[in-house]
């Protein structure tokens, strides 16, 4: 029977016998032997990440709303196209009497913020442009419509990244308001003659040139060596020697050279409370270099959810050639924010950007 069995091998089964072998030989794994081990590259995805190469992932909304440095931006892979990132705020203060003993007067209250950054950023290069408005007022009853906050805010920034963490710097800064300010002290019920500020009365434009230091999102040094200062008083009627730092009657604009120094550094309180310090240092090298202007700028912002929003500030500066006083202006309020635009996120450790909706 092996004989008979034998003799039914045919040489074509021979051959397909011997390619199946081959076959097996080359795909199976030595049971016996770890002399030839074949290892297989299996990619690992992060749960909840994405990992890019050279794309870029955007994505909506943003806890923080303090301001884009360029580390949070130039860390990042290549961004083709502008960037942009808005913040609006609506607070509103009320208070109304009715047979109240200990008095008090019916008023409301409104104030209006906007903060806008708009970012491009290609290769080493990175241009940041910020754009912050705000205006507020008060009307009680017997008294007349009392401003309470009004600034326009103009920033632009041109970096180059010349090492790890230092750029190029060179940019601009506008500041001014919008409308007519008066000292309701001595006024309690001011018509427009009374005026004591208006647009472009002042009106302030900062030009300069120097490097910055960006290690992180919440910490930045600017330094600018080579910096003009320029104040504009374009109303007649406030263009006296001394007023803004005019230097005789009739100057509608002072030229100051000097050096400039700006520190931004963010805190992070707990989840939803972030608090922003802003500090400049600014010293005219013709004149008095021992006088240097400073003026701070604080934020607290406690975030309750997504739309409501309590806003602390608290602002300080000291110009000699204005007043030889400190001056202050505080506000507080609670109202409604609403984000505009988009905010990128990376985790920090494993520089992995992350998803806003995990």
């Amino acid at each position: 029977m092996g004989f008979l069995s034998q003799a039914q091998v045919t040489d074509y089964q021979k051959i397909i016998d011997s390619i199946n072998q081959k076959k097996w030989d080359s795909t199976a794994i030595d049971l016996d032997s770890l002399s030839n081990p074949r290892i297989i590259d299996i990619k690992r995805i992060k749960k909840d990440s994405v990992k890019l190469n050279n794309t870029i992932v955007i994505v909506p909304g943003g806890d923080d709303s303090g301001p884009i440095t360029p580390s949070s931006i130039l860390t990042l892979p290549t961004l083709k196209r502008w960037f942009i990132f808005g913040q609006n705020s609506l607070v509103f203060n009320q208070s109304s009497f009715a047979n109240w003993y200990a008095g008090g007067n019916n008023n409301i209250g409104v104030i209006g913020k906007a903060n806008y950054n708009i970012v491009y950023k290609k290769d080493k290069h990175y241009l940041d442009n910020n754009i912050q408005l705000g205006y507020g007022f008060v009307s009680s009853t017997g008294q007349s419509t009392r401003k309470t906050d009004d600034y326009i805010n103009i920033m632009t920034n041109y970096g180059y990244e010349l090492a790890q963490h230092y750029y190029l710097s060179t940019g601009f800064q506008f500041l001014s308001q919008f409308t007519a300010g008066y000292n309701y002290s001595n006024t309690p019920d001011p018509v427009f003659d009374d005026r004591i500020s208006k647009f472009m009365a002042p009106g302030y434009l900062n030009i300069g040139i120097g490097v910055s230091y960006n290690p992180n999102e919440n910490f930045q040094v600017i330094l600018r060596p080579a910096n003009g200062k320029f104040t504009f008083v374009l109303d007649k009627k406030l263009q006296t020697a001394g007023n803004y730092g005019l230097e005789r009657d009739g100057q509608s604009m002072r030229a100051e050279l000097g050096a400039m120094l700006n520190v931004l550094y963010k805190i992070k309180l707990f989840k939803d409370a972030t608090y922003v310090n802003q500090i400049n240092f600014f010293t005219n090298y013709l004149q008095h270099s021992e006088r240097v202007d400073i003026n701070y700028s604080g934020s607290l912002n406690l975030k309750f959810n997504k739309y409501i929003t309590t806003v602390v500030t608290l602002d300080l500066m000291y110009d000699h050639d204005q007043i030889q006083k400190l001056q202050r202006k505080q506000t507080l309020g609670v109202g409604i924010t609403y984000n505009l635009g988009y905010k990128m996120e990376r985790d920090s450790k494993s520089g992995i950007i992350k998803p806003f909706v995990n």
